[in-house]
């Protein structure tokens, strides 16, 4: 038995180093090297050892880019090396300002012997989203979005299905650890393809197809990620300062061009359309040829990245807290297009506030077909003066939402009737304000059916109270026909009235009516998210609950010592004030009301959290999570750890204390067992936090 093992352990090592090749091969250099039939049957015989054997299953094995169960949330990590934005240039004369001010700086310095006129890099700037790798002894043990640069969320397992990236590098003594920074997108074809069947299962169309990558890095599901074939560009690496390479591995890149040909040599794919310039000039031609030839690409980009290319002078001239001196983003102008408008609408948002939107003939920008934009407020309306069917330019702000920049009133068709911004709502007729020194127009009118409908598509979303099954239709149903008339009516319905609905039977009825029941015990700050309190986003108001641990605490603070709300990190007067806004009305002091007669607590549940009494058991104490739970989230056990004084960690480290085990855990499991770190399963943690 253990012979077999050993063999089948001999020829699962021997397959993945095949395939892993194999897509090198396919994927990075665009030469394939094995027949599609050779690599399936390969790929099969290593399925059947991995499920006779799971114990052979590793992190880069080519089975696993299929990803795992659908994860319940993604959780916060922290960039080892922060991810910095880049400062923009929007022509080639505030390229040449940036390109003086980086020669001034460097000028100075005797170190350096490229004094004047250092060599360029210019890369394509891919409209996508920029991802942080990092590996650990050659394999790939995380995978972070940029968030705010300094913290993101972990994504491993849905970039672990884009076959682009090499789940293991190829190198042959790799460093401890190497970080890995590019862009992963979505191909034109992959996106004209998704809209398309979008569009024929009557699903909303995704705007671009960087919206679109974005929105599928942040699915749940693995393996809907994986359906979607997104692609990713390596642009830099960072590497240990004591790591040299030895025997055949590759040199140690010293500046940006060595960079892109080390990252292509150790398994990663690079725009190959990248170029290292000797002067302003060249770099200049660069921008202008790819400004004509961009829509060529099979691929979206809105500008191209300039970097100073050598590291010693890109050192020296360091960073500002928010980008890099020695690099910047040329972007290229908007496109614009004439259209012809049709009609305007107002729509009513669940805080009242009426946006008037164009529609107008569909016309193609920037690869996407385009039939609508927002005129934002009454002001740009007039500033515009439009009237109707009258031929506007159209162009998209940053090459993500359209927007009506001009009208061409030479085309204007004779008595043609001025487009005015309603005195009343649109939805209930109520007459609309305008509050002094706000540009937005509302209706105030707490019964307002599309105020009302904005709220509780608001309060059942994923973020808030998460209701499956109670999409829009359902809820302008429900609100059409009578059956609700604040967000606690939901939890007031019967399944009669359920089943007067479209497309409702008993089990469907009875499904939903259970979900919703089942809201009322979200956490506290989800329910606060779900309140719709202008500016607080969910971020928000896990802080606010974090400080507030009930509606009336907050509301009291509120009202009396409003100051406290502005103090906590991140908040401002304008978060202040709309909260403050927020409780000085009746209509919401009602339906917190409501909300706790059909059985909201809108405080802190003392069930899932940390009794008051034990709240500092666990100071000093480095946990790591690995695998799934059987009933806790990451989220949970996070926000457990942290409220008890403790601390999550992402890697295994000698600093650990425990490694709360899961199923279908890692390579953190062995890392541990190393290290001689404790590891505990979910029963023992909760005595450790409850006991």
């Amino acid at each position: 038995m253990e012979s077999n093992l050993k063999q089948n352990a001999e020829r699962a090592k021997e397959l993945r180093a095949l395939l892993n090749k194999a897509n090198y091969y396919y994927y990075v250099l665009d030469k394939p090297q094995l027949d599609d039939a050779i690599y399936d049957q390969l790929y099969r015989e290593l399925i059947e050892i991995e499920n006779i054997h799971p114990s052979l299953i590793t992190y880069d094995s080519p089975s696993q880019r299929l990803g795992g169960i659908p994860s319940k949330g993604f959780k916060s990590v922290e960039h080892n090396i922060p991810l910095l934005s880049l400062d923009n240039a929007f022509n080639i004369n505030e390229l040449e300002v940036w390109y003086a001010r980086v020669s001034k700086l460097i000028s100075t310095d005797k170190n350096i012997k490229e004094l004047h006129n250092p060599k360029l890099t210019c890369e394509l700037k891919i409209d996508g989203n920029a991802i942080s790798l990092r590996y650990e002894n050659g394999v790939l043990t995380r995978a972070a979005t940029r968030g705010d640069g300094k913290t993101g969320e972990d994504i491993t397992n849905n970039i672990r299905t884009i076959s682009s990236i090499p789940l293991r590098l190829l190198l042959k003594k790799p460093p401890s650890w190497i970080e890995v920074r590019g862009e992963a997108f979505m191909p034109n074809n992959i996106f004209n393809k998704l809209n398309i069947e979008r569009k024929n299962t009557d699903q909303p169309l995704f705007a671009n197809p960087r919206n679109s990558c974005a929105g599928t890095l942040r699915q749940l599901d693995p393996k809907i990620v994986a359906s979607r074939k997104l692609d990713f560009f390596a642009y830099s690496v960072y590497l240990p300062e004591s790591w040299e390479p030895s025997g055949s591995d590759l040199k140690k890149p010293n500046s940006q061009s060595e960079s892109l040909k080390f990252l292509k040599n150790i398994g990663f794919k690079i725009d190959s359309t990248f170029k290292t310039k000797k002067n302003l000039i060249e770099a200049s031609s660069y921008y202008k040829y790819w400004e004509i030839e961009k829509d060529s690409l099979p691929y979206a980009t809105d500008g191209i990245v300039v970097k100073i290319d050598n590291f010693d002078i890109q050192n020296i001239l360091g960073s500002t807290n928010k980008a890099p001196r020695w690099a910047i983003a040329v972007k290229y102008p908007a496109e614009e297009k004439a259209t012809k408008l049709k009609k305007l609408i107002f729509q009513v948002g669940r805080s009242g506030a009426v946006t008037p939107v164009a529609e107008f003939e569909t016309i193609e920008l920037a690869g996407t077909s385009v039939n609508r934009a927002t005129l934002h407020n009454a002001k740009r309306l007039d500033s515009l003066n439009l009237h109707y069917e009258d031929t506007i330019v159209v162009r998209k702000a940053g090459e993500i939402i359209p927007e009506v920049i001009r009208v061409i009133k030479e085309f204007r068709i004779v008595d043609s009737k001025l487009v005015k911004f309603p005195l009343n709502c649109p939805a209930c007729n109520s007459k609309l304000i305008q509050e002094e020194n706000e540009a937005i127009t509302k209706c105030i009118n707490f019964e307002c059916p599309a105020k009302l409908k904005g709220l509780l598509r608001h309060w059942v979303s994923k973020r808030s109270m998460n209701i499956d099954g109670l999409g829009e239709k359902i809820i302008n149903q429900l609100v059409n026909e009578g059956y609700i008339k604040s967000i606690a009516d939901l939890y007031k319905l019967e399944i009669n009235s359920l089943l007067k609905l479209e497309r409702f039977g008993e089990k469907s009825a009875n499904n939903l009516l259970t979900e919703i029941n089942e809201s009322k015990n979200k956490n506290w700050h989800k329910q606060l998210y779900g309140l719709g309190i202008p500016h607080i986003g969910e971020a928000n108001a896990k802080s606010l609950s974090k400080n507030f641990h009930s509606i009336e605490e907050l509301n009291t603070i509120a009202k009396e010592s409003p100051e406290n709300i502005s103090n906590i990190y991140g908040f401002g007067n304008e978060m202040k004030e709309a909260i403050v806004k927020w409780f000085c009305d009746s209509s919401n002091l009602k339906l917190i009301e409501e909300l706790k007669s059909v059985g909201f607590s809108l405080k802190e549940n003392l069930d899932t959290n940390i009794n008051s009494n034990h709240s500092k058991k666990l100071i000093g104490k480095v946990f790591v999570l690995t695998g799934a739970l059987p009933s806790l989230t990451r989220n949970e056990v996070k926000e457990l750890i942290e409220s008890s004084g403790g601390k999550v960690s992402s890697s295994i480290s000698k600093k650990t204390d425990f490694l709360l085990l899961g199923d279908k855990a890692g390579s953190k499991l062995k890392r541990a067992q190393e290290l001689g770190v404790k590891i505990i399963n979910e029963k023992e943690f909760r005595v450790l936090v409850y006991e």
